[in-house]
């Protein structure tokens, strides 16, 4: 299997090829060749974003398999250390650090009671925890049981879905806070009111028309969870892989992606009010499913240039409408797409972008592109998401596990941001 290397240095490969392809297509060159060429490309590019996908499920399973080795490296030596006799469960020998499923089953064993456990064990539970459907989770079902180790694998292929930018730190404006209460954030615009010539020995106007008005918008504290998911006592105990972390890495996988589609296309009632709708119009594309460059700019230049300067300026679009946007040219034939190096990331016209596909399709009617200042939207975070577990008369002998997040996004400025909408 090649490399990460190897994948990344083939991308750069097709990269330059697929550049060059699109290169021969000149001012006279005849329409039937030139759609040749662009189909061409279009293969080149389908190559470089598959290899794109390997890399990422391949550096998720080189993380996963790491995991599983230092699992098992950790067995093992209790193995040889005779299973640490005299060492009450959920508790380190002496001179040994806790590890985190040790932790877990003590957890688990408190019944979800944090006073009632170890301090070291309620240390390693806190450092390792993550930041549905109810059906049980068995031994002998597609639920859990291919996870039992047999004399193959002793690793877990698990299906991967990119899930968006919207709650991560750095993309947006963060506020963590430690209760739910309503945060009121004042806004105003004094942008259109002008200053007057004064005239000497007059007294100043004094009618209240050029008062500064406020406003304010609020940020609330929605809950979302996963519903609890039935873990069997035989699926904990069989398992090669130490089920609570795997179950909980794929928890706080639904938690983000469902942040991100709340945050990015969210209506604001009962709801965060997502960027797309938050976002004011700047441009409407004048065919049908389609983008040109000068519809972009037209975006662009639609948010005033004191944003347009700020450090978190940025486009996001779903992948499809990037996959057409690489296709454009200036009008000097260059790519307003721009491969990235050194450090710096891909660039479109100069700016930064994200890939988010609960963004709405290039579809008639709907705002496939945003663009602008992102410091404006304001995300604010109850703590951070919880993946909880729990042991009783419904789930004994095995536990319940399930996960649970507290969020609200608001646009502070709505000229800050400014949506393209296809006509």
């Amino acid at each position: 299997m090649p490399t990460i290397k190897e994948l990344r240095e083939e991308q750069a490969r097709i990269a330059t090829n697929a550049r060059a392809k699109l290169d021969e297509i000149k001012d006279d060159t005849k329409e039937v060749r030139a759609k040749e060429i662009e189909a061409e490309h279009d293969v080149m590019m389908a190559d470089f974003d598959k290899i794109g996908d390997k890399i990422n499920r391949q550096g998720k399973m080189e993380k996963v398999e790491r995991d599983v080795l230092e699992a098992a490296e950790r067995e093992e030596q209790e193995k040889r250390e005779g299973k640490r006799p005299n060492v009450p469960a959920g508790q380190a020998a002496p001179g040994e650090a806790m590890d985190y499923r040790t932790a877990f089953h003590s957890y688990i064993r408190a019944q979800g009671q944090l006073g009632d456990m170890d301090p070291e064990a309620r240390a390693v539970l806190r450092a390792g925890e993550q930041k549905v459907e109810h059906r049980v989770q068995s031994t002998t079902t597609t639920a859990g049981g291919f996870t039992i180790p047999t004399e193959l694998a002793t690793f877990m292929t698990q299906s991967m879905l990119a899930w968006g930018p919207m709650y991560d730190p750095g993309i947006t404006s963060e506020i963590v806070t430690s209760g739910g209460g309503v945060i009121t954030m004042p806004t105003v615009d004094d942008t259109t009111t002008v200053v007057v010539k004064h005239v000497e020995g007059t007294t100043l106007t004094d009618d209240g028309g050029s008062d500064v008005t406020f406003g304010s918008k609020t940020l609330n504290a929605y809950p979302f969870n996963t519903e609890w998911l039935r873990v069997s006592r035989e699926l904990v105990d069989d398992s090669a892989f130490a089920m609570e972390a795997l179950l909980g890495n794929l928890l706080g996988e639904r938690l983000g992606r469902r942040a991100n589609l709340e945050l990015t296309i969210g209506d604001g009632t009962g709801d965060p009010n997502g960027i797309v709708v938050a976002s004011s119009l700047g441009a409407t594309a004048a065919a049908t499913e389609a983008i040109t460059f000068d519809e972009i700019m037209d975006l662009e230049h639609s948010v005033n240039s004191a944003y347009r300067m700020g450090p978190k300026v940025r486009y996001m679009m779903n992948d499809l409408t990037l996959k057409a946007v690489r296709k454009l040219k200036n009008g000097d034939g260059d790519y307003i797409w721009q491969r990235g190096g050194g450090g710096i990331p891909d660039q479109l016209n100069g700016h930064a972008y994200s890939v988010n596909d609960a963004m709405p399709a290039m579809t008639t009617g709907l705002k496939a592109i945003v663009f602008g200042d992102f410091s404006k939207y304001y995300v604010r975070k109850v703590g951070e998401p919880l993946i909880g577990a729990i042991q009783d008369k419904d789930f004994w002998p095995g536990f319940g596990i399930a996960g649970y997040i507290r969020f609200d996004g608001e646009l502070s400025d709505t000229a800050a941001v400014k949506h393209l909408i296809l006509a």
